[in-house]
């Protein structure tokens, strides 16, 4: 589950007074899971809210336990209730996500703010996220800015790749392209793959920074590299004609395929046309169908026609 080891983070720097939850940070600390969750269980039987959280962390993980999303949310909610912040944080993520209790948008809306209320960045920047899709809340970007800002100034860094992207769009702010490139730098300073893929971008359109391609293909890359199936197809893009790059369709195709495969429907359409045509690949029209396919059932017209057309020479 994204970042919910964030709340064993804390577990090793805070100072605790009671003996048993220091035990186990140590035990977990060593890789002894095991002990760990006897351990918190044992402290968390005594009321002991931060145990409680830590607990639910290594049920939702199957760490020294059997995975038990049921058993997350009844400890994690007995650590929100317990004025505990983290815990309200990781219910959260279960209700947004639909484990151990039924998808709620809204209830996890609600944790998402007492655990932002109560300082953790991660709770603030998932409410963003809520907020910038109205999904639990009335979509509001301005609200979604509020709360990336107050994230990404704590750490948060895809909360800064995020407030980059509202930057870019003007969504909730006035566009600055200048600001955009500066919080998606940082994001990928600190290792976070969108804050790359939106830096590609400007420097691929020269918006906010000057515009350089082999820079945008170093980006994306690191984009690619990181799980962005948008940054593996717009590299891809660059490779197909040569932009910042050797012009070079096998490793378009080679791009094209991972991102198709990451639910990109335009690189399914591309890598449709491809194989259609042997670039960068050896020409195959059942492969070229489909790719064509899929990108139709992505919801690409382009795709659907493709498909139809192949569909109706036989193949």
């Amino acid at each position: 589950m994204k970042r919910v080891f964030v709340l064993l983070a804390v577990l090793f720097s805070v100072g605790f007074s009671e003996n048993l939850t220091k035990l186990g940070a140590e035990a977990y600390n060593q890789g002894d899971y095991q002990k760990a969750a006897q351990l918190w269980q044992k402290a968390c039987d005594e009321e002991n809210a931060l145990s409680c959280g830590g607990l639910g962390a290594l049920y939702a993980e199957g760490k020294g336990v059997r995975q038990d999303y049921q058993k997350a949310a009844q400890l994690w909610q007995k650590a929100c209730d317990g004025g505990e912040a983290l815990g309200c944080n990781g219910l959260g993520e279960l209700y947004r996500d639909g484990k151990g209790v039924g998808q709620d948008y809204q209830k996890a809306a609600q944790f998402y703010q007492k655990a932002c209320d109560g300082g953790i960045a991660e709770g603030c920047n998932d409410l963003a996220f809520l907020y910038a899709n109205g999904k639990g809340v009335k979509e509001d970007y301005q609200k979604a800015v509020q709360l990336w800002q107050k994230a990404c100034d704590k750490g948060n860094t895809f909360s800064c790749a995020g407030l980059g992207f509202l930057y870019a769009n003007g969504e909730g702010v006035k566009q600055d392209y200048q600001k955009a490139a500066q919080l998606s730098q940082k994001a990928c300073d600190s290792g976070e793959a969108l804050g790359c893929n939106g830096l590609g971008a400007l420097y691929a359109e020269g918006k906010g920074v000057r515009q350089d391609y082999q820079k945008a293909a170093q980006f994306y890359q690191k984009a690619c590299d990181g799980g962005i199936a948008e940054g593996c197809n717009d590299l891809a893009f660059l490779y197909a004609n040569g932009k910042g790059v050797k012009h070079d369709y096998q490793k378009a195709a080679q791009l094209l395929q991972k991102a198709c495969d990451g639910g990109v429907g335009v690189s399914c359409l591309d890598l449709g046309f491809l194989y259609q045509n042997g670039k960068g690949v050896r020409q195959n029209f059942t492969t070229a169908k489909q790719h064509y396919g899929k990108a139709c059932d992505l919801g690409l017209q382009l795709g659907c026609d493709g498909y139809r057309e192949l569909n109706e020479k036989g193949y």
